[in-house]
């Protein structure tokens, strides 16, 4: 293409000219130029040396570039509300969804309110709904302890003072498939709102009957271990007369020892140590920490009370020292004993595909904490978090926490979250390594649901990895739900929980350790 052939055109108008703007207001690329005539235009050589040549070949090069930029944006453009749409189009299926299953709750707690109204003309007094059958009705029926637990009908036997309006509370029900929990007992008494102490009362345990089955689990590897499991159980079965279960690789072990050993049972398949809760009374580990984390792990509901005793590296669950095991575990058989009730977190993997946030993989129970993390990737993490479906915050570092009080003084603790008295019901939200200095770590309540999403303009995928194992990984679009878990772990206390975590920091962290000021040094003068 000649130079002298760059203006001529057979309608008459500059090609600039014939551009024309799309619908949406962006103009498009191949309405200006196709896009070999630019190509030859740019590269054809420029004969002679006229300057006006040579800044119209540069304009050229500048408006395709500009071109370029504006069709990149406008697809880039589209493609985000493709995926706010698929987003609303899910939302709105599974808000469809939770209203349906809401009005069938509404209406039968109608019929509920309806029957108790009529009782209560009769006896206006204060009532638990708690304390009755109703309440393990309602839990079979919506899946959470619903339980109307207030109302106050007595007249003011002085005439003189100012009635207070009559109210009750009831515990909010969100459906069927909820996986909220509430255990706290709210009462009420002319007028006044308090709560039942649950938090601050050491819970104590009675037997009504003898424990009768004992499971002992033991940390691998130890030949300390083996020597002390063979010892109890000896003592167990000859002066309690107690029905002892092993794991298989335990068995093995003692059944090599001595034949002395074949009264001991043990399990074959998952679906047996599903039934194990059934069976077991007690269940003692041997080991650290690391044991009381894998006994847990083997109950995916109710737990037996665990009697932890420290023969690891860390104690923060075990205070038992295994050289007075004996009277130990005689103090604990005759009962009663302080226990802690260690919560749990209940953890779902919702992928991408899935129809709704119901339609999850198999759910793992974590007594520390869930983490996710951006893995070998040399990314950030991006993950988006949502507490009761309002947005919490982006996070952007290398990963997040999700613990539980137990685990307050694990990975939590490491990555800058606060020491919590297992017994605080609450769910602990920390960030690993932040690329934010305001992004502090939050303590939420135990009744909330949490859900950490990778957005789909994540540039890698992340990690979720529950009590340091089971390690999944969570593609763009994937989710995971934690909410409080309803069965919780029951670990003995040597003193009680309050004296036990006390101990455990100051004896495993050497917390608040330092040399004492002198005392010969300057003094404040008195009057």
């Amino acid at each position: 293409m000649a130079p002298h052939k760059l203006n001529s055109n057979p309608s008459g108008n500059s090609s600039v000219s014939s551009c024309s703007q799309s619908e949406n207001g962006f103009i498009s690329s191949f309405s200006l130029f196709p896009e070999k005539a630019v190509q030859e235009l740019l590269q054809s050589p420029i004969q002679g040396s006229d300057d006006h040549l040579i800044e119209f070949s540069e304009a050229l090069r500048t408006v395709a570039k500009a071109l370029r930029k504006v069709a990149e944006g406008k697809a880039s453009a589209q493609a985000e509300a493709a995926e706010w749409k698929r987003k609303f189009e899910l939302e709105r299926t599974r808000n469809l969804q939770l209203e349906d299953k809401g009005k069938s709750c509404l209406e039968h707690q109608a019929d509920l309110d309806d029957v108790k109204l009529n009782n209560l003309a009769k006896q206006p007094t204060l009532y638990n709904e708690e304390a009755n059958g109703q309440s393990e009705e309602c839990c079979s029926r919506n899946g959470i302890c619903s339980h109307e637990v207030l109302r106050d009908g007595k007249p003011d036997s002085d005439t003189k003072m100012v009635r207070k309006a009559s109210f009750k509370l009831q515990w909010y029900c969100k459906g069927e498939k909820s996986d909220q929990h509430k255990h706290d007992i709210v009462s009420f008494e002319r007028g006044n709102i308090t709560t039942a102490e649950r938090s601050s009362k050491q819970i104590s345990l009675k037997w009504e009957s003898c424990p009768q089955t004992v499971l002992i689990l033991t940390k691998p590897n130890s030949v300390s271990v083996q020597i002390l499991c063979a010892e109890m159980i000896r003592w167990l079965r000859q002066h309690k007369k107690l029905q002892i279960y092993v794991e298989p690789r335990v068995k093995v072990d003692l059944l090599s020892e001595s034949s002395y050993f074949n009264f001991i049972d043990t399990w074959s398949d998952d679906k047996e140590i599903l039934k194990l809760h059934t069976k077991v009374d007690l269940v003692i580990t041997l080991g650290g920490d690391g044991t009381v984390l894998w006994a847990a792990s083997m109950f995916k509901g109710p737990v037996p009370p665990i009697v932890p005793f420290s023969l690891g590296s860390l104690g923060f669950m075990t205070p038992f020292y295994s050289e007075n095991y004996k009277e130990c575990l005689e103090s604990v058989l005759k009962g009663p004993i302080s226990i802690t009730l260690r919560h749990r977190l209940l953890c779902h993997v919702v992928r991408d595909a899935a129809k709704n946030e119901f339609e999850t993989e198999e759910p793992i129970l974590v007594l520390n904490e869930v983490t996710i993390d951006r893995g070998i990737s040399s990314y950030l993490t991006n993950l988006e978090c949502y507490c009761d479906n309002s947005f919490v915050t982006c996070v952007q570092g290398d990963g997040l926490i999700l613990s539980t009080t137990s685990g307050s003084t694990a990975y939590s603790l490491a990555a800058g979250g606060s020491m919590v008295h297992p017994q605080v019901p609450g769910i602990l939200f920390t960030p690993i390594c932040p690329h934010s200095l305001s992004f502090r770590p939050l303590i939420l309540p135990e009744h909330v649901t949490l859900r950490v999403q990778v957005p789909f303009n994540s540039r890698s995928p992340a990690w979720a990895s529950f009590d340091g194992k089971d390690r999944k990984q969570l593609a763009p679009g994937d989710a995971l739900v934690c909410s409080m878990a309803p069965w919780p772990v029951p670990t003995a206390c040597l003193v009680d929980s309050t004296n036990d975590f006390l101990r455990s920091i100051h004896e495993g962290l050497h917390w608040n350790l330092r040399k004492t000021q002198s005392s010969d040094g300057p003094r404040e003068s008195f009057p």
